[in-house]
This record gives C-alpha cells, sequence and structure tokens, in this order.
C-alpha cells in the first residue's frame, strides 16, 4: 500500500497536525510530510475505568473545590518560628522512656517494624541503642532490637520529621518550630553535617562522638542563643530569602544555612562553646534541612483532616516503601514499594549498591520545597544530575499537580512566580504526573552511609490506593462542614 502525501489531500497548504496518545501515532503523518506536534498525554488514572469514573466525579466538585480551598488556606497561614531546643524526652511523652519504661524509637516513613527494616535504617537503629546506653555493642544492640524490646513508630505519628533513616531516640535534641498564631507546633532532630552520619547508616565511634557532642555542646548553645531572641527565629523568612540566593531547600541549603548562622552568629560568640559550634555550623551546609523539613511538617499537618480534601499532607520513605497521607482521609497511609533513586555516585560505588529512597524529607516537597522548587536552584542539577532547563521543567510540571502557589516562596527563573504548593491527589492520576524529589542516597548495607545524591519520584501506586478510598461526597456544599470559603482565589 502507498503513502498518500498529506498535501494531496489537504491541498498545497502545509499540514499542522496534533497526535495524541501512542508516539507511534505522529510518525505516518510525519513521514508524509505533515507537521506533527506530539502532545504529552495519558488516560486519566492510568486508563483504570473506575478509578477514571471517580476522578471525573471528584473533578470540579464542588465540595471538594471548597475543602481544598480550606485547606490551602491553613497550610499557607501557618507562619514556622524556631522557638527552642529540647531533648526528644521533654518534647514527646512517647519517647519518655524514664516515665513509661519503654524503649520506643521513631523512624522515618510509614510504619515499619525491625524485620522488614531496610540496612541503613538498622543501623540507625544499632546506633541510637549505643547512643542511649540500652547495649555495649553492634551485636547487642542488633539482638535487643531483634528480641523485641524496643517498639518502632513513625515519626510522622508524633509531629515529627527525620531526614533519611530518621531515627529519634529519647535523649537526642530536637528543635520546637511553632505557628505563633495557633501554639501548634512541630520537631526535627539536629542536622550532623556531611560525612559519616547515622542518619545515613554509618555507626562508628566518630559517628556515636558527634552525637554525643551535639547534645552535650551544640544544643545547650543553640539553647541559649535562642533565649536571647525572646520571637525566635522566623524560617519562613529564610526560606522566602534562600530561594533567591540558589536553593531549594531540600537537597541544597547552602544559603539558608548561612542565614540561620547569620541570625544566630552574635548570640551564640557569647555561649560557653561558642567559637567551637560557630565552627561547626559554618561547615554544615546542610543544617537548614532539618529546619525546612520541621516547618513543612507544620505547615502541612494544618492542612490535614479537611473532610473531601484531596490535597496530600505527607510523603514519607522508609527505605522499604513510600506512603502518603491526603488531608480528607485522616491518618491513613497509602503505601507502595519504595523508588529507586537516578543520580550522581561518589567513587567506587553506584546503582547497585544503593537502597530504595529513603526519609521524609519529601516533607519539603508536599511545602512546595525541593523539586518543586527545583528551578530556584540551578547549581544543584550538576549534584544530583540533569540540566537547568529539567530543573526549569519539572518546577513547570510541578505547577501542573498542585493546588496554587506559594505567596512567599518565589521562583527567579520563572519570573518570580510563586512555588507551586499543595499536590492535589485528583491532578497526579488525572496528569500521570508524578511528585519528584530531590534527594541523598544511602548504602544498602548497614554502617556506610551515603553514597550520592539524586531525584525520584513517587510511585503513582499510592495514588491510585489513596483515590480508591477517598468517598465521592454528595453535592451539597452546606452539609460539609467546611467553611466557606473563595474558591476562586
Amino acid at each position: 500500500m502507498s503513502t498518500v502525501p498529506v498535501g494531496a489531500l489537504l491541498g498545497a497548504a502545509p499540514a499542522h497536525i496534533a497526535a495524541v496518545g501512542v508516539p507511534d501515532f505522529a510518525d505516518v503523518p510525519r513521514t508524509a510530510g505533515a507537521d506533527v506536534t506530539a502532545l504529552d498525554w495519558r488516560p486519566p488514572a492510568s486508563g483504570e475505568p473506575d478509578l477514571a469514573w471517580k476522578l471525573a466525579e471528584l473533578t470540579a466538585h464542588a465540595r471538594v473545590e471548597a475543602a481544598n480551598a480550606e485547606a490551602v488556606s491553613r497550610l499557607l497561614a501557618v507562619r514556622p518560628v524556631w522557638r527552642d531546643v529540647v531533648t526528644a524526652r521533654e518534647a514527646l511523652p512517647v519517647l519518655d522512656d524514664r516515665a513509661s519504661g519503654r524503649r520506643v524509637l521513631l523512624h522515618a516513613g510509614p510504619p515499619l517494624g525491625w524485620d522488614r527494616m531496610c540496612g541503613p535504617m538498622r543501623a540507625g537503629v544499632v546506633g541510637a541503642a549505643l547512643l542511649e546506653g540500652w547495649a555495649d555493642t553492634p551485636e547487642a544492640a542488633g539482638r535487643l532490637a531483634d528480641s523485641g524490646a524496643i517498639d518502632f513508630e513513625p515519626c510522622h505519628h508524633h509531629d515529627t520529621v527525620g531526614p533519611m533513616g530518621g531515627v529519634v531516640s529519647p535523649s537526642m535534641p530536637l528543635l520546637v518550630v511553632e505557628d505563633p498564631a495557633t501554639g501548634r507546633r512541630a520537631y526535627s532532630n539536629l542536622n550532623e553535617g556531611a560525612g559519616r552520619c547515622l542518619r545515613y547508616g554509618a555507626l562508628g565511634d566518630d559517628v556515636l562522638d558527634r552525637l554525643r557532642w551535639m547534645g552535650g555542646i551544640l544544643a545547650p548553645a543553640l539553647r541559649s542563643a535562642l533565649r536571647a531572641r525572646p520571637d525566635g527565629v522566623d524560617l519562613r523568612a529564610v526560606t522566602a530569602q534562600a530561594l533567591q540566593m540558589g536553593d531549594e531547600c531540600h537537597s541544597r541549603n547552602t544559603a539558608a544555612s548561612m542565614l540561620l548562622l547569620h541570625e544566630l552568629a552574635a548570640s551564640l560568640a557569647r555561649t560557653e562553646n561558642g567559637p567551637e559550634v560557630i565552627g561547626f555550623l559554618a561547615g554544615n551546609h546542610y543544617w537548614f534541612l532539618n529546619f525546612s523539613m520541621a516547618a513543612a511538617k507544620l505547615s502541612t499537618s494544618a492542612a490535614a483532616g479537611v473532610p473531601h480534601s484531596t490535597l496530600v499532607t505527607a510523603f514519607a520513605r522508609n527505605g522499604v516503601e513510600v506512603g502518603i497521607r491526603v488531608s480528607g482521609l485522616g491518618d491513613a497511609w497509602f503505601t507502595a514499594p519504595a523508588t529507586r533513586i537516578r543520580g550522581m555516585y561518589f567513587a567506587g560505588y553506584g546503582p547497585d549498591d544503593a537502597n530504595p529512597d529513603i526519609g521524609d524529607s519529601a516533607i519539603a516537597e508536599t511545602y512546595g520545597l525541593g523539586g518543586f522548587s527545583l528551578a530556584a536552584a540551578p547549581a544543584i542539577t550538576g549534584f544530583v544530575g540533569g540540566t537547568v532547563e529539567e530543573a526549569v521543567r519539572i518546577s513547570r510540571d510541578m505547577a501542573r499537580i498542585t493546588l496554587t502557589r506559594h505567596e512567599a516562596y518565589r521562583l527567579p527563573l520563572l519570573g518570580g512566580i510563586g512555588a507551586p504548593v499543595g499536590i492535589d491527589l485528583r491532578a497526579v492520576l488525572d496528569t500521570g504526573i508524578v511528585p519528584v524529589i530531590t534527594t541523598g542516597i544511602s548504602h544498602r548495607e548497614p554502617g556506610i552511609g551515603q553514597i550520592g545524591a539524586g531525584l525520584t519520584h513517587a510511585p503513582l501506586e499510592c495514588f491510585h490506593k489513596a483515590l480508591q478510598a477517598f468517598p465521592v461526597p454528595a453535592t451539597s456544599v452546606a452539609a460539609t462542614g467546611v467553611p466557606a470559603v473563595d474558591v476562586s482565589a
């Protein structure tokens, strides 16, 4: 069969054709001389008929739109302020081992028991047990965990977030972030810096000595410096400025860390160990990450529990599974196997050495930072892989799956427009675009630590499961219990 030139069918005027669907659909008219634009389109909900129908029912639904407007309003209203540094047992009743007699550790991601933990998280548990004096050797700590003598709960269940393995034990210092208007609080541990760190699964005397120094020297100095600032430190202002200086406030926190140190340097210099503490913080370009995470947790928690809202309020990984929470679905987790990371590796390591995606730090993406603000941090592309053009494209793509833009967090390369914020369950499944995360890479074996950094994404399966569980509300807005909101805003 011969191919008829497109011009013979349509006359002398050149043909301009939009091809939708399978890429091969564009090849035939292009071969025949047409100017073909292939559109990146895929069927909603991955083409699953029942899910696609439910998605259609939720799209432009008055009660859902009102609920999402309320959830977004709550999220953006939060002004995270760093107030204090306290021990975990002081902040979180679940970790008050002296009162309860229980040995409890918090970890990153959805719920997970010792028997299913990946290598780097197991190393975090062992290190925490040694730090607390529950065991004298790594082998004894492993046996203790294996015996069931230690209970494990997710950080997220206690208004806390931790990067990578995210293990938090009773004596570890926590930073306290508060919303002055409501008194709501969120917490994170302190960042260990670069090199061999417990959060990445490294083990050894060097790792434990640093943690002991952080609890005994760093935390008291920070607490003392904060007392000189009765209003605390406005983390929203620091984040907004850092985005203008090349950070995305997840994997790159160079500017934010220096800005935060600038806020405290004078007060720290007057503390007993001021020069030592300032030296450590000046060399720790990751310091702000944990503040960014706690601020994001505080803000997204404010948006949780709004009936009928499809806004994603948590996104976390434990190295085995990835899980999301959705505002209108309460505290339920919707999980899928943890994804692999596309990235850059340290010399001597490669993809076969890498553990799957791990950590609570993806809470930054639910708050419009990290991968959603990648266009603000072109320098990071050399560290996580990719190009500046890809960074800009990713930030634009993330805007297609979010409900609004952050009024304070502006992206210079996109003309100063706000960072996309408020991941919408419906938009992810409608477009097939998944949230992109900037992250570090841990070695899959315990005791080794970080081996690189890169980009990964949330698996669609999490969103499929959440949509399956999402009830389609009746059409009346009056019965929702959600305050009236101008959804055109």
